[in-house]
Parts: C-alpha cells; sequence; structure tokens
C-alpha cells in the first residue's frame, strides 16, 4: 500500500531554489559528474524507471535518514509551501549517495547533503489549501505540517482517497491485470477476441506514465457548500470502504454527498455503487443520498438514481438545482439503507 509523505519545500528561499533546479525541469542523470557518481545498480535502476535518461529530483537531508528509511517506490508525494499542496509526485527510485547529491543542490552548512535522493514518476502542479485536508478524517485544524511527514497506513488511504489521487504505479498494475487475464481468456477460449489484447497494450502505453489529482471534484463540493445553511454539520467520513465526499447532518436529517466531475452514464454509475455503499456504513442512519454533478444527467440516468431513492443535484447556470428522488422510492430504499454493519 502506498504511503504519503509530506515534503515541505517551498518555505524558504533554499527551499524555493532546490525547487527550481530540481522539480521545475528535468535532470539529466546520464551527464558526465552525475553519471559518474551513481552506481551501478542505482543507474540501472534509474534507467530502468526513466528510459528517456532525465528525471525529476528530490532530496532530503541526514537527520530525515530514519524517516526516510520507510519510504518506498511508488509512494506519493506532496510538496507543501505557504500553507498549500504545491504538487503531487510519485517516487520511481529511492537511494542514498551524497556525491549524486551533491551535483544537484548545494549541501546546507548545518545540515549536510541532501544524500536521501528519490526521483519521480511524474509530477502534477497543483493548488490545494491545507483546509482541504484538514477537512479529511484523522487530520487537525491548523495542522501546517512542519518537517518532512511520513503518514501511516490509515492516513495514507485517507489523502489519496480524499484528494482523488491516482497513482502512475495503481493505474500500471490495473491495466497488467487486465492485459494479463485478456490474454489468459484468449488463450483459453474463442469468447475474448485477439483485437482485445492489442487494446489493452495501447491503454497501458498511453497511461503509463500519468499521475492525477481530481480537483474537478474537490472544486465542485467548494461550490456546493457554500450553498448550504451555517447551522448544518459538514464533514467528510472516513468509513471502512472508503472516504465520504460529504456527511451533512441538521435536524433529523443526514445526507451524504458523492460529487464527480462528468456527468455521463459511467459517472452516474459511479457514484450510485458509492452512495450504495458508503450508506450502510454511516456512523449515523442517513435520511438522504445524493449523487453532485457539474451539469444535467441524462434523464435515463437521473430515473435510475431515483429508483434507488437517491437525488440528483447539478450545477446550474447560477446555482445548483436538486431533482428529488420521489418520496416512496426513499421511504422503501430507506429500509435497505439501515441493513448495513
Amino acid at each position: 500500500m502506498a504511503k504519503v509523505v509530506i515534503q515541505p519545500s517551498y518555505g524558504t528561499p533554499e527551499a524555493r531554489g532546490n525547487w527550481k533546479k530540481t522539480l521545475d525541469e528535468d535532470i539529466d542523470f546520464r551527464a558526465g559528474t552525475r553519471a559518474a557518481a551513481l552506481t551501478p545498480p542505482q543507474i540501472a535502476a534509474l534507467d530502468a524507471c526513466h528510459p528517456s535518461g532525465r528525471a525529476r529530483f528530490w532530496g532530503t537531508q541526514p537527520h530525515l535518514d530514519t524517516k526516510m528509511s520507510t519510504v518506498n517506490s511508488g509512494d506519493i508525494v506532496l510538496f507543501t509551501g505557504g500553507k498549500v499542496v504545491r504538487a503531487v509526485g510519485e517516487i520511481g527510485v529511492i537511494f542514498r549517495n551524497e556525491t549524486f547529491a551533491d551535483t544537484l543542490w548545494s549541501p546546507s552548512v548545518d545540515k549536510g547533503s541532501y544524500h536521501n535522493v528519490y526521483s519521480l514518476l511524474d509530477l502534477r502542479r497543483t493548488w490545494i489549501p491545507y483546509e482541504e485536508i484538514w477537512e479529511l478524517p484523522g487530520f487537525n485544524v491548523n495542522d501546517n505540517f512542519m518537517g518532512l511527514r511520513v503518514l501511516d497506513d490509515e492516513k495514507s488511504a485517507t489523502v489519496i482517497e480524499g484528494l482523488g489521487i491516482e497513482s502512475v504505479t495503481a493505474q500500471r498494475a490495473a491495466i497488467d491485470h487486465e492485459r494479463q487475464l485478456s490474454a489468459a481468456l484468449t488463450h483459453r477460449s474463442q469468447v475474448v477476441p485477439p483485437e482485445a489484447v492489442h487494446t489493452t497494450t495501447t491503454t497501458y502505453e498511453r497511461a503509463a506514465g500519468t499521475l492525477t489529482v481530481n480537483r474537478a471534484e474537490a472544486l465542485l463540493l467548494q461550490a456546493f457548500r457554500k450553498t448550504l445553511a451555517e447551522d448544518l454539520e459538514v464533514g467528510r467520513v472516513r468509513m471502512p470502504v472508503g472516504v465520504s465526499d460529504l456527511h451533512i447532518a441538521g435536524p433529523g436529517e443526514v445526507e451524504i454527498v458523492e460529487a464527480k466531475s462528468d456527468s455521463s452514464r459511467d459517472y452516474v454509475r459511479a457514484a450510485l455503487g458509492q452512495l450504495l455503499h458508503y450508506v450502510l456504513y454511516s456512523p449515523q442512519p442517513a435520511t438522504r443520498l445524493t449523487a453532485l454533478f457539474p451539469g444535467k444527467p441524462a434523464e435515463i440516468d437521473i430515473a435510475l438514481l431515483h429508483r434507488y431513492g437517491i437525488d440528483c443535484v447539478y450545477a446550474g447556470e447560477s446555482t445548483f438545482d436538486r431533482i428529488e428522488a420521489p418520496a416512496e422510492s426513499r421511504h422503501n430504499m430507506r429500509q435497505v439503507w439501515g441493513s448495513g454493519a
């Protein structure tokens, strides 16, 4: 399971200078003194992970050796500064090499070389205020994340789910699994045509190096929250099956909201499935389930939500429009909603 590393990286002139050197642009690790500084296993690992011979890098100093010993390839890094997450990256190769580090960043007079070096499979620029992390279950308001922090498994999963991060490693694993399954089924029978395997391979090549951070859903939720009454208790809840987008409690009513970045059928179906799963584990019995979209879904898809007692809310021209599920459908489905663990 991937861990999340919170990496302060922009709060001082030295950090901003290092950012400019190795995060703003790729570094040629095969060039001159850099290549000479790498051990054969290190250069082999970098070549395998970054066939172009170029990568973005970050590093930490000796006083962080113990924390960095728990970090691995595939872990997610939140690069922070000025109370925002400025970028999200995924660790490619991680190693300790003072000589190589010193070709990238000047050693600090008091804390030494940035000898814990890691490359990044991918790096996405973001602008995520700390408030979005504070709202996640298990985090505290006004925590400014001072110093390097490696989150435990539960908090890591909460951040990855809560911020909508999809890693390169996870994508590759899913596509590899599908490709292997397609190949196995093709060899077993003629049910799966050979072209299905070719299609999967093409997808693999296209998706191999892309880390995604879904900001559209977060922005949609922010806009929706502004329309809610101030006396409501609004937050996010971690359940055994994931992190709810919104959990809204008011007098006599508990509403669970799932937001999607698109209004097409696949996204409607995804929202439906998640809501029906979350409601079984809600800490308070839910009285209303709501799927939130950036635009109005097709009528047939709204009817699908309504069949399961779920409201459809979408962004209109100036506000959010709600199409409520029929009262009878909601009443009938509440018998199902309340039967969970």
